[in-house]
């Protein structure tokens, strides 16, 4: 699977699941261009990529903020000249229960994992688009191979009790992958999701505790690494799905088939 001179948008791109589409992206022939608001990890990022022989640039982003977004895609267009794709996987885990969620919480959780995935999802397919329709007015065969990815998460359709802002902004996030995928079809734009269960590396991986509940949920026994999540989104992103559009795959271990609990080591 290549992406050869193919330009990538990774929002959340400095850690986590976006760090390993960035970096996996790259080493496929990808141009990358990353987005996070935590600029020390962004740069130790753009580091590995480059030390690899990959393109890379980084630029600060608040995806909940539209200016950021706009000034991300001017990066990407001032350094590569177009976009082909882009992942949406800045996320902020807000953790509160229904009755103890307050306005702040709720805000930072649809502001970066809803309002933030439709911000970034919008500004760029409104900019392939313009590509396209400038290759045809100049009578060119436009290559564009445009496709965006939403990092959505299992508990967009389960939810525990103490992650209620994120689960209505994920579940937000699924139906806003469909409702794109159908609105971007006629331009050649497909979209879909990724719902991964726990992940080693993300905050809600932290913990003895914590890791113990996500195994005796998990059929696998075991969490998932960044780097198999990012290996579906790139999927996703690749010709070799080219008839897939408005699916959230989920890679949770086989924790949606389950219903009973499993063993864990003690």
């Amino acid at each position: 699977m290549s992406l050869s001179n193919r330009t990538l948008i990774v929002t959340g791109g400095a850690k986590g699941i976006g760090r390993a589409c960035a970096r996996r992206a790259a080493a496929q022939g990808a141009r990358i261009v990353i987005g996070d608001i935590d600029e020390e990890a962004g740069r130790r990022t753009l580091a590995d990529i480059e030390h690899a022989g990959g393109a890379a640039v980084f630029g600060a982003c608040n995806v909940g903020e539209r200016l950021d977004v706009h000034n991300l895609l001017a990066l990407a267009l001032d350094s590569y000249g177009r976009v082909d794709a882009l992942i949406n996987s800045a996320s902020v885990l807000a953790p509160a229960s229904f009755l103890e969620t307050d306005e702040a919480t709720l805000d930072a959780a649809l502001g970066v994992n809803l309002k933030g995935a439709f911000f970034a999802s919008q500004a760029v397919a409104r900019q392939m688009i313009h590509q396209h329709d400038e290759a045809i007015r100049a009578g060119e065969e436009d290559e564009g191979h445009y496709a965006i990815v939403n990092i959505s998460a299992l508990d967009a359709i389960l939810s525990v009790p103490e992650l209620v802002p994120l689960a209505v902004s994920k579940g937000g996030l699924n139906q806003l992958t469909k409702a794109m995928s159908v609105a971007l079809a006629p331009h050649g734009i497909r979209v879909n999701a990724v719902g991964p269960g726990t992940v080693r590396a993300t905050p809600d991986s932290n913990g003895r505790e914590v890791q113990a509940s996500a195994l005796s949920r998990t059929p696998l026994g075991r969490i998932a690494e960044p780097e198999e999540i990012a290996a579906i989104a790139l999927f996703l992103i690749s010709d070799e799905a080219s008839y897939v559009t408005g699916q959230c795959v989920y890679a949770d271990g086989g924790r949606l088939a389950l219903n009973f609990v499993m063993p864990t080591p003690s």
